[in-house]
């Protein structure tokens, strides 16, 4: 039941800020502002990679429904967190300078902090599942499943904007905004806390076993 999960994760339920490089003939002041916030983007994308990875491994592991619902709880939380770092990294480096920047920022922050509190709701209820009884935890998976779906197909119009025209053409110049490359898998327990933009230490080697036929963005956009 896990990999209806997995799939609900990396069929587009989780949206990240990761653009396709091109070139461009952006300002100076949007390059500069795009710089800004990739360079603080770039460790939660890779959280949020990991945390997709091990919820995927789980999936081609058949575990038993307690680990995964260890796993899935500790991947939740981390990918809460990445979304609250990345909301703070849009907000703290003010309004794009382009026409309606301030709009774009607000909403954007808007929907990264929404998506935040939606996997933190999502952590709590998986660990609230029954892992005693393989049936009621299958039919709690499939709940949270369509629970991650719902987060994939709302709200994402603000994030779109911002990734679109001159400042979404910046921001794919920028290698903080480019998708990484899954790596360790969160530990229950032990997910890292911090929510300032650092890294959380794990570096990019190889990709997940099973890797998603999809990637985990709604919008990686040709400038």
């Amino acid at each position: 039941m896990n990999k209806k999960l997995a799939a609900a994760l990396s069929g587009g339920a989780v949206l990240v800020l990761a653009l396709s490089g091109c070139s461009d003939d952006s300002g100076d002041k949007v390059n500069d502002w795009a710089k800004e916030v990739c360079d603080q983007v770039q460790p939660q994308l890779q959280k949020i990679a990991n945390a997709n990875a091990a919820i995927q491994q789980q999936a081609s592991d058949n575990s038993k429904p307690a680990e995964v619902q260890e796993t899935d709880s500790a991947a939740f939380q981390q990918i809460s967190q990445a979304y609250k770092a990345l909301g703070a990294a849009v907000k703290s480096a003010g309004p794009p300078p382009v026409d309606d920047g301030e709009t774009t920022q607000k909403e954007a922050v808007k929907e990264l902090n929404a998506s935040s509190a939606a996997y933190a709701e999502l952590k709590e209820k998986v660990e609230a599942l029954e892992t005693k009884d393989q049936g009621k935890f299958s039919d709690g998976l499939r709940g949270i499943a369509d629970e991650l779906n719902k987060i994939g197909a709302s709200g994402d119009q603000a994030l779109k904007k911002l990734q679109s025209g001159e400042v979404g053409a910046a921001m794919a110049k920028q290698k903080g905004c480019q998708k990484p490359t899954a790596s360790a898998s969160p530990k229950s327990g032990s997910p890292d806390d911090s929510s300032d933009g650092s890294s959380d230490g794990s570096e990019p080697s190889t990709e997940s076993s099973t890797k998603p036929s999809k990637e985990a963005s709604p919008s990686d956009k040709k400038a």
